[in-house]
């Protein structure tokens, strides 16, 4: 397949210099003036492709060249691509698996796409420094960067620093951002805040599109993404194994799910329904169980007092439902978070250690045939965790780009429960065998309903 695409990364020089508000920005704005419009995130993060999400009416897609090859990167791209396309870089436009190289970095996204970057950068406290900045970034290693947003610029010093740098490093600012206190997005441990939890995000997003109108050469960016070649790729066939159902969390405690892995099982044959452990009192009809990440932790108590939830969760897993639990879909069928009760599934306590655990890539082997991998099999995940369990398990190897490992994960012929999150479009095979699962328990489900009337 073959697609113009005209397309954009927004890269920043490191985490907090503002790519998330400008990436909102100039969505909302193209948004406003009715572009048709895709949106696309570097990297394995879930939670600033929800803000993406919030603005543009459609899902966000992740590209990260750890989980994927470039081919594999493009054809990606380019099932989700629209007429103007945005990627929002990961942490600085350099920063890839290991200190000393920009392998998977935004900047290695950008030369597999073809994308033209524009840099952005923290402007507060800089003047002629700013130049020094900007002219490292451009100088360091092969890039794309076509352009430079100034973020934290004031509307009387963005000409002579616009100024400065254009003569400095012959490099064009496309414009800037002034600081908008009223604007800002508040953090916690796992990054910002969901969309979700955002009071009056709404009006924010609309605040932000109204200065990107006045302060960003919105024309000008639109231009420099339409100068970006058309891209090609292999298309790829996927074939339905049957049809199935299964049970998706999804609430404000378990919201942490691919794109890419929700299509793919789709793609496969599955119908995704959409239930509330917060919220409801028991499992939806289903043939499979596909627990997420979140934050089950802020909503322990909540979820421990649906004991409802939790004993219909527990029975499913018990009799043998496939399932997939990531993170802290893992936490949900332990004993307990903290001191809350939970499904009791795993005979094992999660407790908060006040640090990243195991944090990073991983590319996870299994030690014995599961749901999920045979034996010896590999699929590449990422773990982002401040909540450990006593017991992580250790069916699987994870291993480090770097080399590190350690044993982690549940599996069995119908589970996989683990921190891990896992990239489906890493080996397609695991989620194949999942729906497949899902498949033959609903056949023998209405085997049994026929024989039984």
């Amino acid at each position: 397949m073959r697609k113009a695409a005209a397309r954009l990364l927004i890269a920043g020089t490191g985490s907090g210099c503002g790519k998330t508000t400008v990436t909102c920005a100039i969505l909302q704005a193209l948004k406003n003036r009715g572009c048709d419009l895709a949106s696309f995130k570097c990297g394995p993060d879930y939670i600033d492709p929800m803000f993406h999400a919030e603005v543009i009416g459609t899902p966000c897609a992740n590209l990260d060249l750890f989980f994927l090859d470039e081919p594999g990167l493009r054809r990606r791209f380019l099932a989700h691509a629209a007429e103007l396309n945005v990627i929002e870089g990961v942490m600085g436009l350099y920063d890839g698996l290991a200190m000393d190289t920009d392998d998977a970095s935004s900047a290695h996204v950008a030369r597999a796409l073809d994308a033209p970057v524009a840099l952005v950068v923290n402007a507060r406290g800089m003047a002629l420094s700013l130049a020094a900045v900007v002219r490292g970034f451009l100088e360091l290693c092969p890039n794309t960067i076509r352009g430079v947003i100034l973020n934290n610029a004031s509307p009387m010093s963005y000409p002579k620093l616009r100024a400065v740098v254009e003569s400095e490093c012959s490099v064009r600012v496309y414009g800037y951002l002034p600081p908008l206190p009223d604007c800002a997005l508040e953090s916690r441990h796992l990054g910002l805040v969901t969309a979700q939890e955002v009071d009056g995000l709404r009006g924010k997003l609309n605040a932000l599109a109204a200065q990107a109108e006045r302060s960003l050469d919105l024309d000008g960016l639109i231009e420099l993404m339409r100068a970006a070649p058309p891209l090609a790729a292999k298309r790829e066939r996927i074939e339905p194994v049957g049809r199935a159902r299964i049970a998706v969390a999804r609430d404000r405690a378990f919201c942490f799910y691919y794109r890419d892995n929700l299509e793919l099982l789709k793609a496969l044959g599955a119908e995704l329904v959409e239930f509330s452990p917060l919220r409801d009192v028991a499992l939806p009809n289903c043939d499979g169980l596909y627990i997420g990440g979140g934050y089950p932790e802020l909503h322990a108590r909540e979820l421990s007092e649906n004991r409802a939830m939790l004993d219909s969760i527990a029975r499913a897993v018990r009799s043998g439902l496939p399932t997939v639990a990531e993170c802290g879909g893992f936490m949900l069928l332990c004993e307990r978070i903290g001191e809350h009760p939970m499904a009791g599934v795993f005979p094992t306590a999660c407790e908060n250690t006040g640090r990243l655990s195991r944090f990073g890539y991983v590319t996870l082997r299994a030690e014995s045939d599961g749901l999920l991998l045979r034996a010896g099999e590999e699929i590449r995940a990422h773990e982002f965790h401040y909540w450990d369990a006593d017991d992580p398990g250790g069916a699987l190897t994870a291993t480090k780009p770097g080399g590190r490992s350690w044993r982690c994960g549940c599996a069995s012929a119908t589970m996989y429960a683990g921190y891990p999150h896992l990239y489906f479009y890493s080996n397609p095979n695991a989620a194949r065998r999942f729906v497949a699962a899902c498949v033959e328990r609903r056949m023998r489900r209405e085997a049994c309903d026929r024989a039984d009337p």
